[in-house]
């Protein structure tokens, strides 16, 4: 049967790449949200015309949603007509800005010496591609003969997900009640496994000042003096702290398994109207953004108590010195056993389709496998997709076609084994 459904799959692999192309050539950027509807229906009405039913789901109310750029889903399930578990594929839809540094067409979807090039490519309308053409192949092998099988295409994963796989989850459309086994087709490498991420604690930290004349500093109490102090601190005592704390999840690449702190922002003073000409004022405010990505082996409340201790300290000792700090998000450590039937069923796919053992990872970002978990409610999920982790966001991002058709074949000899217990 493996056999069979691989050679059934390499025989699309003129199809996978043809619509790997036309889901790049149609620019779903977020922000703002662009041609989310036109992506959706290539998914749904390819799937409707396969015998799937089809619900094209705006998540009206949710953050971003506008009549402008409205956030459109689709999820498409097809029941075999026996009872049995419920494999589910799910996608995001946006891609990031293509940004500078592009040789090649960023919507263009060209295909050159076994790649194909433009945005999107390997994060992950790849993944997408591949999913659909595996599960097709399942059907022209006759292979649905118990459970169902889901394909979702969701909005905003970018921008954390929130008119996307939360919205739905919500709304009980990824639940234990319908859905048994998600696979979301991130590029992780066709040979690895990925059964979760860090967690992260995104916060504003604001300095306060008092306002003065530039010339007479001395009058005031710059804020941005007093972020500085926060910087060194950070410096000699919270990110030495943070090098040394290892978690035993395997995250990759290397340095992930450590705790990190990004300074993702600044701003302090006035802000320049026009470029060269900026405000004679002593600065009043400091703002920083805080991105702190943190290990199963931390929680939540040592992660924002360590920041805020840090801060209370110099409070106490430096004069003048005090601060606002707002949490802005949070999503917990998310992670699947590697026991569990989904990390499974792909593990022993990727050892028939490439002859060799499976690797289980976990990623040093969030996707949203975190929605999937923690609102829905369904624990068996992991990430397994084409394409290569550091390509995604880059200048001329592309996906191999050889991964693609490999991470098809493995998705549909995996989806067989959950479908039928074996």
């Amino acid at each position: 049967m493996s056999d069979r459904l691989q050679a059934r799959v390499e025989g699309a692999r003129d199809e996978v790449t043809a619509l790997c192309r036309d889901l790049v050539r149609i620019p779903s950027e977020n922000p703002p949200g662009r041609a989310y509807r036109a992506c959706v229906e290539l998914v749904g009405e390819r799937l409707r015309r396969r015998g799937f039913d089809v619900h094209y789901l705006r998540a009206e109310g949710a953050l971003a949603d506008s009549d402008r750029y409205p956030r459109w889903n689709v999820v498409a399930r097809l029941e075999s007509g026996r009872p049995g578990p419920t494999v589910h594929f799910n996608s995001h839809i946006d891609v990031v800005a293509p940004g500078h540094g592009w040789t090649r067409d960023p919507w263009g979807g060209e295909v050159d010496a076994g790649r194909i090039y433009g945005r999107g490519t390997c994060d992950m309308k790849g993944g997408l591609a591949s999913s659909m053409v595996a599960v097709e192949a399942l059907l022209d092998e006759g292979l649905l003969t118990q459970g169902a099988v889901e394909v979702s295409a969701t909005a905003d994963e970018e921008s954390g997900g929130q008119a996307g796989v939360m919205w739905l989850a919500e709304r009980g459309w990824f639940s234990p009640a319908r859905v048994d086994h998600v696979v979301i087709p991130e590029p992780f490498n066709r040979e690895l496994v990925c059964l979760g991420h860090r967690g992260v604690w995104w916060a504003e930290l604001e300095t306060k000042g008092h306002i003065a004349h530039g010339s007479m500093p001395f009058q005031g109490d710059c804020a941005i003096r007093h972020m500085a102090a926060v910087l060194d601190a950070f410096e000699r005592e919270l990110w030495p702290a943070l090098a040394a704390r290892r978690t035993a999840v395997p995250v990759i690449p290397e340095g992930a398994r450590n705790a990190t702190l990004n300074v993702a922002a600044i701003h302090g003073g006035m802000p320049e109207v026009i470029d060269g000409l900026p405000t004679p004022l002593v600065a009043d405010r400091c703002r920083l953004t805080l991105d702190r990505r943190y290990l199963l082996e931390e929680t939540k409340g040592v992660v924002a108590a360590e920041i805020s201790t840090l801060l209370d300290r110099l409070r106490a000792t430096r004069p003048g010195f005090d601060y606002d700090l707002r949490e802005t998000m949070h999503v917990p450590p998310t992670t699947n056993h590697a026991e569990a039937a989904t990390p499974q069923a792909f593990a022993t796919a990727i050892g028939e389709v490439y002859g060799k053992p499976a690797r289980f990872v976990a990623s040093p970002g969030t996707y949203d496998q975190k929605h999937v978990h923690h609102v829905g409610g369904v624990t068996d999920c992991i990430a397994y997709g084409p394409g290569h982790l550091h390509l995604a966001h880059q200048p001329d991002e592309y996906v191999e076609i050889d991964d693609l058709v490999g991470a098809a074949q493995v998705m549909a000899v995996a989806t067989t084994k959950l479908l039928h217990g074996r």
